[in-house]
């Protein structure tokens, strides 16, 4: 934890049954929600626990989670695109059972909770509910796969980042810059926006921050 986020649990020193891959914080700020590839949800600080994937046989691993604003739900998605709903999360849709040319990587949910979009690795774009479609990388030469996206606040725009540090935004995302060019010496594996959408972080594989 760096700033004003706070550190209230982890897993250090831990053996979990499959590995961690996404991460969610609570409105507060004073808690967060991790979820591990086999489905499984661990909650810690103020995150309630409503249900998990965990110890149910699932097609594909989990790659990445989001929770609805209020904090009291979450989503999960796995790499076919299936997404699994808790708590007052809504099922919107899914790519669950749908041919994808690349797996999805990542998910983010409109501001009402009422849709969300989907992410794959090729920058392809899935919306459903209320998430309205701004673009995609789909089908354009890409140097290196998308691993992550987030919203807008607005729910009018969203940017993708990929493992180079590449940011492709759409919608009212504006660019501020990315790592695409720069030798970083690792993976970017996610990103996150400020509160305004006048800025973003680029997280590498190495726990290095990019601060745009």
């Amino acid at each position: 934890a760096y700033g004003d986020a706070v550190s209230v649990a982890s897993f250090a020193g831990v053996t979990l049954a499959a590995p961690a891959v996404a991460i969610a914080s609570t409105p507060t700020g004073r808690g967060y929600w991790v979820a591990a590839a086999d489905g499984g949800v661990f909650s810690f600080g103020d995150a309630g626990y409503f249900n998990s994937m965990g110890g149910t046989a699932l097609f594909a691993p989990i790659v990445g989670m989001a929770a609805t604003r209020d904090g009291q739900g979450y989503w999960l998605v796995a790499a076919d695109g299936g997404v699994f709903s808790f708590g007052d999360a809504g099922f919107h849709g899914s790519t669950g059972g749908v041919r994808l040319d690349q797996p999805i990587v990542g998910m983010a949910p409109t501001p009402d909770g009422l849709g969300y979009w989907l992410v794959a690795a090729d920058g392809g774009i899935f919306s459903f509910g209320d998430a309205a479609f701004y673009g995609s990388m789909g089908g354009q030469h890409l140097n290196a796969p998308i691993v992550g996206m987030a919203a807008t606040r607005s729910g009018q725009g969203y940017w993708l980042v990929a493992s180079d540090g590449g940011v492709f935004a759409f919608g009212d995302a504006a660019f501020h810059g990315s790592a695409a060019n720069e030798n970083i010496g690792t993976g970017v594996t996610g990103m996150a926006p400020t509160a305004d959408g006048n800025g973003y972080w680029l997280a590498a594989a190495t726990a290095a921050v990019l601060p745009f």
